[in-house]
């Protein structure tokens, strides 16, 4: 099977897709990543054959007034770009990230099934549950499903408009306004980050989190036998500013060790008690007490699968939905807003209580009730499921 796998250049969309382009290459199959400059040779020199997105700058959209219709006008211009690409290539079937929406456009347009992958857990409205992004638990009783009746209401709107945007941009490229969506869905996250809900999707299937190492290099911790905390800054736009800084400063005078894992270098003057630069994170993860992280699913995942409780500084975004996840499993503490006194209690608050630990551990149990991503995707593509 030929598979093209579509993904934009943030890592925690992109280290999925090549993660999957591994897991089909396994397979015997043959993948094709099309993504940003920045990552085609990271995935050539893991065997994965990669390419440009040619004709396409995909700029800066923070500052947009209306971010919806800014990014619907940039899905045209992927599929545009996508096209001629995916005719040379001959897919037999073609993944697209869950936000490069214009990739699956380009596989309508040729008339490919496609396949949506979600780096994290299903984000899409429920009737059954409060609109994601709020980080709420499901309300209990009469007010809480009053509650949460009003929030989806309110909400509401923004999806009529972003449908009518959709359907608008589709016209605009030779496509009808609704098209008949993926034949599957991966949802690449642990069970126990997802919540039930009661409109499920059929074609969707928790296939485990997608995980690579983007570093093969590896990073020694510093000598002693102290606890040690890892920290992750967020690689995201929306994510926190300043938390490694702020972190180690809360750890001053804690007794315990710390690396700090980045893509860059390791910048200078860090006390001896602590490390910094670019390393194998699994690695890492295995020796650490305790994770300070951004929020983000790739990071809250891979910790959770290493047993590893977290401490949670989340930025904009998904990080509130996936922190407020966490904490209701037990598995680890939001700090927000982030402060050095908030830092160091809830470090000091996991590290104490061997209850967190217990709980990661119970969340990485639950990897083992997932589907095979290769298998969803051959056996939606023998189907013929639309």
């Amino acid at each position: 099977m030929r598979v093209t796998v579509v993904s934009g250049g943030d890592p925690g969309h992109v280290v999925p897709a090549i993660a999957l382009c591994l897991r089909f290459k396994e397979a015997g199959d043959t993948p094709t990543l099309l993504t940003g400059d920045r990552w085609v040779d990271a995935a050539a020199s893991a065997g994965i054959t990669a390419a440009r997105v040619t004709d396409l700058a995909l700029s800066d959209l923070r500052d947009e007034a209306d971010l919806g219709r800014a990014l619907h006008d940039q899905a045209a211009v992927l599929a545009s770009a996508l096209t001629p690409q995916l005719t040379a290539l001959e897919p037999d079937l073609v993944v697209c990230d869950v936000l490069a929406l214009g990739a699956s456009m380009a596989a309508e347009l040729l008339g490919v099934p496609w396949v949506q992958l979600s780096p994290h857990p299903l984000y899409e409205p429920s009737r059954g549950l409060p609109p994601i992004g709020s980080g709420l638990a499901v309300g209990a009783g009469v007010r809480g499903r009053l509650r949460d009746g009003v929030l989806r209401a309110m909400t509401a709107r923004s999806i009529r408009q972003g449908d009518r945007q959709r359907a608008v941009v589709r016209q605009r490229i030779g496509l009808s306004a609704r098209g008949a969506g993926p034949v599957a869905r991966l949802i690449a996250t642990l069970p126990a980050l997802e919540v039930p809900r009661p409109d499920w999707p059929d074609n969707a299937h928790v296939v485990g989190p997608l995980l690579w190492e983007a570093s093969a290099q590896k990073m020694s911790p510093p000598p002693g036998d102290a606890p040690l905390v890892m920290v992750a800054p967020s690689t995201a736009w929306t994510g926190a500013v300043g938390m490694a800084e702020m972190t180690l400063t809360a750890l001053r005078d804690m007794g315990v060790r710390a690396v700090v894992s980045t893509f860059g270098p390791a910048p200078a003057g860090l006390p001896e008690w602590a490390r910094s630069g670019p390393g194998r994170q699994d690695e890492l993860l295995l020796q650490s007490s305790v994770l300070v992280c951004g929020g983000g699913h790739g990071m809250l995942a891979k910790a959770l699968l290493a047993e590893v409780p977290v401490v949670v500084v989340p930025g904009a975004g998904d990080q509130w939905e996936m922190a407020n996840r966490v904490a209701r499993q037990g598995c680890g503490v939001i700090v927000r807003p982030s402060t050095v006194d908030g830092l160091r209690d809830a470090v000091a608050r996991v590290l104490g209580d061997p209850r967190f630990a217990a709980a990661a551990a119970s969340a990485a149990a639950t990897a083992a009730d997932v589907r095979d991503p290769v298998e969803v995707c051959r056996a939606a593509l023998t189907a013929g499921v639309t």
